[in-house]
């Protein structure tokens, strides 16, 4: 079941899109800054830490796409977009001395509340 963009986009998903994006972006820059934080030994922690942040990144990705197209399957992925951008963000917070690990924990923070907001959205 497609809707058409045109007709239906919201202001709610407007706002979920551009959280998504944000989160992308942030998620984005804060694995190169890992990596180059962390230069050639990179332990565990830093490697699930950036594999999370990846996976967060893909997942805001995915959500967008859902929305843009109109999936009958939005509400859920939206749903899943913010439990993966709270772990981020708890994984982020972790590392509370470090203004760049705090911005990325609050693009997701800000993401997830974008995302919950769909949930009752209408498809």
């Amino acid at each position: 079941m497609m809707m058409m963009m045109t007709e239906t986009m919201t202001d709610e998903m407007q706002t979920c899109m551009d959280a998504c994006m944000e989160c992308h972006k942030m998620c984005m820059e804060t694995m190169t800054y890992c990596m180059s934080k962390a230069g050639k030994q990179m332990d565990m922690g830093m490697m699930s830490m950036m594999s999370m942040m990846r996976d967060c990144a893909e997942m805001c990705m995915m959500c967008m796409n859902m929305m843009m197209g109109g999936s009958e399957f939005m509400g859920r992925t939206c749903m899943l977009c913010a439990e993966m951008c709270d772990r981020c963000a708890m994984a982020c917070e972790n590392m509370n001395d470090d203004p760049k690990m705090m911005e990325c924990a609050a693009a997701c923070r800000k993401c997830a509340e974008a995302c919950r907001a769909m949930e009752m959205m209408p498809v």
